[in-house]
């Protein structure tokens, strides 16, 4: 089954996957899974394509040119390394990240094209949740929201007021990847997650912008992008 443009896909339904699954499932994101093993889709109330997660054709059934963010949660390092590869090769613009089994695999998986490689395996399933979490009434400052990941890896969520340099701007005006490394990867808007960050989305006020990145990076973003 197929989801539509701007979901977020899983490869591999572990552990890990499970785990992520739960956590869009709770906040009602558009989710697709990928997996080799038909059985554990048995009672499965989530869409699903039933193959491997390395091979071509298996992902374009999955809609991987149009996913705006892919969760890798495979138990081999080679297959994350391929996965990636291939998925980066159909998207350029997806945000991947790619659980790494192994620390010797970290760098190779981020040169097939990943953007952010947790290497145990609840990270991922942090970093969604804390990306979809609900941000109930202010509590949203930099102070607040900001998270130490594993590896290096800040997500930081900024609730947008106004005199924000942030506010009424598209994200291709803003530029943020280039110009500060980091990556939107969701918008709450009305208590609705936006994971489908086209160029064209105009970030408004009171949205709450999750911003993933490295430290220096998010140091980067908070002075570009914050009013200070």
């Amino acid at each position: 089954m197929n989801a539509d443009k701007g979901h977020l896909i899983v490869l591999g339904y572990g552990d890990v996957g499970k785990r992520v699954v739960e956590i869009f499932k709770r906040n009602n994101l558009n989710f697709l899974v990928v997996d080799a093993h038909q059985e554990i889709f048995e009672k499965a109330d989530f869409n699903f394509v039933v193959g491997n997660a390395t091979s071509e054709d298996v992902l374009k059934e999955a809609n991987v040119e149009n996913a705006s963010t892919i969760i890798i949660s495979l138990n081999d390092d080679k297959d994350v390394i391929f996965a990636t590869l291939i998925a980066r090769n159909l998207n350029p613009s997806v945000t991947i990240m790619a659980r790494a089994n192994s620390y010797r695999s970290i760098d190779k998986i981020y040169k097939a094209g990943a953007d952010y490689v947790p290497s145990i395996s609840i990270v991922t399933g942090q970093m969604l949740a804390r990306m979809t979490s609900e941000c109930a009434k202010d509590v949203c400052s930099l102070e607040d929201e900001d998270i130490r990941l594993y590896e290096g890896i800040d997500i930081e969520k900024h609730r947008v007021k106004d005199g924000d340099p942030l506010a009424g701007k598209s994200v291709k005006e803003l530029d943020i990847r280039a110009k500060a490394g980091c990556t939107i990867i969701g918008i709450e808007r009305n208590n609705n997650v936006i994971t489908d960050i086209t160029p064209s989305l105009v970030i408004q006020l009171g949205d709450v912008v999750a911003v993933v990145g490295g430290k220096a990076e998010i140091t980067v973003f908070n002075k570009k992008y914050l009013k200070s």
